[in-house]
């Protein structure tokens, strides 16, 4: 018997439970890029035990499915680690779901299990519904009496660290609590979106504007989730900025910043990052035609940002924008060097930059020049108000 041998049998004795956190867990590490001898084949034996599909991706198990069931459309199959805004990574649902059963409400998650499986086998959907929400209810409860104090926060920061090793796991339970206190009102709103918004214009911009008052007034904590869901329906994710500089009275980073919609920057960076992730995934696959739509993407996503605020290169935006950017170019410095210096790489033409064509340079100058007339308009309309 070999060492992996041995090592599942140990695993073996480990709960079900238990071997679904460590699938998550090993799963996050490698999203993370982080290489452990051996992991693959453990990796694929714990896949092939809890993924009939075969699929990579985490899904909870029918108690806990239910009980997440309100986080659907905001998870995210990325590592807990990178920033997502509005989103939660679908890989810290099993160390939260064990954390919940184990320490946090241990007697109440164990009759809820029961309850639920109970009526899955009866095959009563409306029930079970009932019953999912009733735990729901109670776990927002319990997290609001528990971190409602340093030492309660603390604690239960400590305990959730018993499950993942993932620095952001404990602020996927913060999103979890302001999803589940929203209740119905994200549902609603995700339902009064069109399906896809082909052309995110003025008239679809003022749309969504207005729906988003709306929401935030009664739910401000669940805002960037709105923000998330509209993102969901776009065709380009940069386009989720317009939200914030369509209600700026200018394009300048200072009063966009100054709009209830600023965070969709942050998410927009969020997307850029995905891609950064996705990139590096490619290049170590040699995915090389996937890595070139991607880098062209990532291209576009700079420039449009750079076009539609100005003076975004001195604000914190501009700064993790330039670590992105920084990051994606070393990925391709590294790629290209692997060819000989005589030998053209595909992520080293300037095709993938289209802004720096003649007709991209021409776009860039009509959208500043209708930032300078839309501008001018502004402060003319503030100094008849101030007059």
């Amino acid at each position: 018997m070999n060492e992996i041998d041995r090592l599942w049998e140990f695993l073996q004795r480990l709960t079900p439970l238990s071997r679904s956190c460590l699938l998550s867990e090993l799963e996050r590490l490698e999203l993370c890029g982080i290489d452990m001898p051996g992991s693959a084949d453990i990796l694929a034996r714990l896949r092939a035990e809890f993924r009939k599909d075969g699929s990579n991706q985490a899904r909870a198990t029918n108690p806990s499915r239910y009980f997440f069931a309100p986080l659907e459309l905001l998870l995210m199959d990325g590592a807990p680690e990178h920033a997502n805004a509005g989103r939660i990574s679908r890989n810290t649902l099993t160390p939260i779901w064990e954390w919940i059963c184990r320490d946090l409400l241990p007697t109440m998650a164990r009759d809820y299990t029961k309850a639920i499986n109970d009526q899955v086998a009866a095959n009563n959907p409306k029930e079970t519904l009932k019953i999912a929400a009733t735990f729901q209810t109670k776990v927002v409860k319990v997290l609001e009496n528990t971190l409602a104090s340093a030492d309660g926060t603390e604690l239960a920061r400590s305990k959730l660290a018993q499950y993942t090793a993932s620095r952001t796991a404990f602020d996927d339970v913060r999103k979890m609590l302001h999803v589940l206190r929203a209740g119905d009102a994200l549902p609603k709103f995700n339902e009064k979106l069109p399906e896809k918004i082909a052309k995110f214009d003025d008239g679809q911009v003022a749309k969504i504007t207005a729906q988003l008052d709306a929401f935030r007034k009664s739910h401000a904590n669940a805002l960037p989730f709105a923000l998330a869901l509209v993102a969901r329906r776009l065709k380009t994710s940069w386009e989720l900025v317009r939200l914030a500089t369509k209600g700026a009275t200018s394009k300048s980073a200072t009063d966009v910043a100054a709009t209830p919609y600023a965070c969709a920057v942050h998410m927009v960076l969020d997307r850029l990052d995905d891609k950064r992730l996705a990139l590096r995934i490619a290049l170590r696959h040699n995915r090389v035609l996937v890595a070139r739509d991607l880098l062209a993407e990532i291209y576009d996503l700079e420039y449009a940002l750079k076009v539609r605020i100005d003076g975004i290169e001195q604000s914190e935006w501009g700064i993790r924008l330039q670590q992105l950017m920084n990051a994606i170019a070393e990925l391709v410095a590294a790629e290209v060097s692997r060819f000989p210096a005589n030998v053209g790489h595909i992520l080293g033409s300037r095709r993938l930059r289209s802004h720096d064509s003649l007709g991209g340079k021409l776009s860039y100058l009509a959208w500043k020049g209708r930032d300078v007339v839309q501008d001018g308009a502004a402060v003319f309309r503030k100094l008849i108000g101030q007059t």
